[in-house]
């Protein structure tokens, strides 16, 4: 089995994304699973080696479902066109993602319009340390592999609280702070792919050990 199995598959399923077309091939789907599972707890296993704040987390438990959810989303087709996963999992923790898809692929990071909560908490730790994370974020290494925050809706003035005229209020305005990292099909089906996951782990660590301190402190 192979990444280029489970592309096949989801190309196949996007042309007939159906529960009867999936009934016929659930075996095929659950072989391009496994094959998914076994790769996550291949990582899970190397990533847990080199962070020692790495919480351990199973493919089985990382993978998320390709069902959509057709109550919440009654437009969308019945079956996505990506298997997703995210690992390093443990509550209050800023997510660590695996997408892997015919239309996008990529690794992500942090956290995607987080509740008001952790957002305050966040503009917290900027309002007390924001020089550190811009520095994070001007890194050129990090600049290389993420560019910029990953574009969200902002505020056009400044949050409650803080003044227009603070000097970090570019970030302030976010309501995501993640980022993330494309890669191509060409990339995923190089043997080395794995390998490239964890580079882009370990230059995103700073990151977000950032911000998972600033909503546990």
């Amino acid at each position: 089995m192979s990444f280029s199995k489970l592309f096949e598959f989801l190309r196949k399923l996007n042309l007939n994304n159906n529960k009867e077309w999936m009934d016929v091939h659930r075996q095929e789907y659950h072989e391009v699973r496994d094959f998914f599972i076994h790769w996550l707890n291949e990582l899970d296993i190397k990533l847990a080696k080199i962070d020692p704040d790495y919480s351990p987390t199973t493919g089985k438990h990382a993978i998320n479902r390709i069902n959509n959810n057709l109550m919440f989303h009654p437009d969308k087709p019945v079956y996505k066109d990506h298997f997703g996963a995210g690992l390093d999992k443990e509550k209050g923790k800023g997510d660590f993602y695996i997408h892997i898809g015919i239309n996008e692929s990529f690794v992500a990071g942090g956290f995607y319009r987080p509740g008001k909560n952790i957002l305050h908490s966040i503009r917290a730790a900027i309002d007390y340390n924001g020089d550190e994370f811009k520095k994070i974020l001007n890194k050129k290494s990090f600049k290389n592999t993420f560019a910029e925050l990953l574009e969200d809706d902002k505020l056009i003035s400044s949050p409650k609280g803080y003044a227009r005229e603070h000097k970090h209020i570019d970030l302030l305005r976010n309501k995501t702070f993640a980022v993330k990292h494309d890669f191509t099909k060409k990339e995923i089906l190089r043997e080395d792919f794995q390998d490239e996951v964890i580079k882009v782990y370990k230059e995103m660590l700073p990151f977000r050990r950032y911000l998972n301190k600033a909503v546990t402190v």
